[in-house]
């Protein structure tokens, strides 16, 4: 790949952003690349963990406007197609971010179930200060976790964020230092690729279904539907089995239902 350097180990896949001459800004490449490797991880039954990182010391600095074309209703669809096909992953996803996650960047991030973020990181959404509204998602990310005020604040200001002031606001899972980053992330992945596939994919759904609407009475019946496949899953079996023997569980990778 161009942009992007893609590595697997022992379930968990490892996206790194990779233009570190620019922050490792997203060009129209790095936006297609995206959209390829998320969609070849969710066919992939043996990738049970994505972390999301970027290179050189910065996680994303957003959109490269220098190298945007002309034909900017397309461009802004490949951006989307990446954003989509991130958030449509089933599996747990981390975002892994040191320095600058600002504008398409920071929402790159909030598009992953975790944020690992160092207390050197920082987040913006900038794109009012370039005269452009928010996008890659934000729009719909930021009034969910925040509420709607203080995403309009964030968004109509474009002030930047260190990660201690993000993490106030819910917007970063865990705050550590540049040190920590690496063994905090790996030891996340690790407890993940370790877990339950099946029932970690569908708490996963049913929360982020959750979160899109419909009620108590929808989410009731998603939720049954999901653990009747629980139950009625191998994964189950083995940890009942594991409970009456005083064992810890072993889970075996595999493809998990849908909601």
């Amino acid at each position: 790949m161009e942009t992007l350097k893609v590595e697997r180990h022992d379930g968990v896949v490892t996206v790194t952003m990779s233009r570190r001459e620019k922050k490792n800004a997203a060009n129209e490449t790095m936006w297609r690349e995206l959209a390829e490797t998320f969609t070849a991880v969710e066919r992939n039954d043996q990738d049970r963990v994505l972390v999301l990182t970027g290179a050189g010391g910065d996680f994303c600095s957003g959109a490269d406007l220098a190298g945007m074309r002309e034909d900017a209703l397309r461009y802004m669809a490949d951006a989307g197609e990446a954003a989509r096909t991130l958030h449509a992953l089933t599996i747990p996803t981390i975002a892994k971010v040191d320095g600058v996650a600002v504008g398409a960047g920071w929402n790159l991030a909030l598009g992953c179930d975790l944020v690992v973020a160092t207390d050197r990181a920082r987040f913006s959404q900038i794109f009012v200060r370039r005269a452009l509204s928010v996008d890659m998602g934000g729009s719909w990310l930021l009034p969910k976790l925040v509420g709607i005020q203080k995403a309009k604040e964030i968004a109509f200001f474009g002030d930047m964020y260190s990660a201690a002031e993000a993490a106030e606001l819910g917007l970063v899972t865990r705050l550590v230092t540049a040190d920590e980053l690496d063994d905090t992330v790996d030891a996340m992945a690790r407890r993940l690729v370790d877990g339950p596939a099946q029932a970690l994919s569908l708490a996963k759904q049913l929360l982020d279904a959750s979160a899109e609407g419909g009620g108590m009475e929808a989410a009731l019946r998603r939720e049954a539907h999901a653990q009747a496949n629980n139950i009625n899953g191998d994964d189950a079996k083995e940890a009942k089995a594991a409970f009456l023997e005083k064992r810890a569980p072993v889970f075996r990778p595999g493809a998990a239902a849908a909601v």
